[in-house]
């Protein structure tokens, strides 16, 4: 056993002294950093699907899926019915159109099907996201945040900006 032991002791030393020390982080790094953002990205909230039948969706998720799913709640402000389907460590945000101007209602007759609309993701400081994300030339889709179906700030980004992915951001 201790034959087998010295050979991979060696190998292990060997492999130790030929990395590269650790980056040593100062006090005047974490400043610096700090500096650089006042804000940061959170956990994935909800991935936002755009339905053309409200009602269908909901029973697909609760009925054949098993999984708990909210009741519908419209959201005028916003021009939509949501329903929101609980995955545990995230969720599913289902939309149908409230209206006829509704931003649904757009992307529902682009595509018939319903599909992926957005995605959410939680801010510490949404105030300070958006500052930041206009000096980096992101637009931001309305001039201030809005109150969002969880009742908390948001504000969405254009997808343009965003590699063709509407991103919607929530304060936590």
């Amino acid at each position: 056993m201790a034959a087998l032991s010295r050979p991979l002791a060696a190998g292990l030393l060997n492999w130790l002294q030929k990395r590269a020390a650790p980056t040593v982080r100062t006090l005047a790094d974490a400043a610096s950093l700090a500096q650089k953002s006042l804000w940061k990205l959170g956990r994935l909230n909800h991935v936002a699907i755009a339905v053309p039948n409200l009602e269908k969706a909901t029973s697909l998720y609760r009925d054949v899926l098993g999984a708990q799913v909210s009741k519908m709640v419209p959201l005028p402000e916003h021009g939509v019915y949501t329903v929101f389907v609980d995955l545990g460590n995230t969720k599913l945000e289902l939309l149908h159109p409230l209206g006829e101007n509704s931003p649904i209602a757009g992307f529902l007759k682009k595509n018939k099907e319903g599909g992926m609309h957005h995605i959410c993701i939680e801010v510490n400081s949404i105030t300070d996201a958006i500052a930041e994300l206009k000096e980096k030339k992101i637009r931001v889709l309305s001039e201030e945040p809005r109150i969002g179906a969880h009742g908390k700030l948001v504000v969405f980004l254009h997808p343009k900006d965003c590699n063709g992915v509407l991103v919607e951001l929530e304060e936590a």
